[in-house]
């Protein structure tokens, strides 16, 4: 059985909508752990689309093609982003139209399109990625380095705990 945390550990909103013993704490612990990254990732969806006119999909597309200045299909971005190809496609297309993404023929099949950023959205990228890697410090700035590291420890044992659970699932499937 695994020990409960006192009830001062929780926030307003937690301790207005749940009572004790409503959930379990691995069940808190995931809601929690989802209303953080919710918060960040609408507050940076705001921030992009405020200071560069631009959506978070194409802030993630392009941060994936600078990671690979050799360019990438369609298939290799959206599995990366973990999306559909049409979606991928989508919004390679408006970035295509900007200028910030070239499209072209892939040597080895010339049915299968390699993306890359174009000088323009490489600048434009790395000015953003700079403001972003500033935002999150802004919202995580109450955290001391000692919180940081160990809740880097902790995601690192959330995340192997989740691998694990979902391997043995599909062992037992």
């Amino acid at each position: 059985m695994r020990a409960s945390l006192p009830l001062n550990e929780f926030d307003r909103e937690t301790k207005a909508n749940e009572r004790p013993g409503d959930h379990k704490g691995e069940l808190r612990l995931w809601l929690r752990m989802l209303t953080c990254a919710t918060l960040i990732e609408r507050e940076v969806r705001q921030r992009l689309r405020e200071e560069f006119q631009i959506t978070l999909p194409r802030f993630d597309l392009m941060a994936q093609l600078e990671k690979s200045p050799t360019g990438m299909t369609v298939g290799e971005v959206s599995q990366r982003l973990m999306v559909s190809n049409g979606n991928v496609t989508t919004v390679v297309t408006g970035l295509v139209e900007e200028g910030l993404v070239d499209k072209r023929p892939a040597p080895h099949d010339k049915r299968v399109q390699i993306i890359s950023l174009t000088a323009a959205g490489r600048k434009l990228f790395r000015i953003m990625a700079a403001c972003h890697e500033e935002w999150i410090a802004e919202l995580l700035a109450g955290l001391s380095d000692e919180d940081v590291v160990l809740l880097m420890i902790q995601l690192k044992k959330t995340k192997a705990s989740i691998q694990q659970a979902m391997k043995s699932h599909a062992t037992d499937a």
